[in-house]
């Protein structure tokens, strides 16, 4: 699954056009690497996003193309904040 569309489908930011401009805007890194939007994540990985006032690193630990609220919480694993 595309970074930008899971950031959306998870519900870590709300509209894939903020996550496609924070990736594009090298805000976002997978696994150390500054991501592009369209890197394609898979279950591992470790995601980081810089935010005006601090990070949020998280691992994914599933995909799903759509998600309810209730389980966009059991797509990843906050790492730090």
């Amino acid at each position: 699954m595309r970074l930008d569309k899971f950031l959306k489908v998870s519900r870590i930011l709300k509209r894939r056009t903020v996550a496609n401009e924070a990736c594009t805007n090298g805000r976002v890194t997978v696994n150390g690497r500054t991501a592009k939007p369209s890197v394609k994540l898979k279950s591992g990985d470790v995601v980081e996003i810089a935010f005006g006032n601090g990070n949020l690193k998280f691992e994914v630990l599933e995909l799903f193309e759509t998600s309810k609220k209730a389980d966009a919480d059991r797509m990843f694993r906050i790492i730090e904040e």
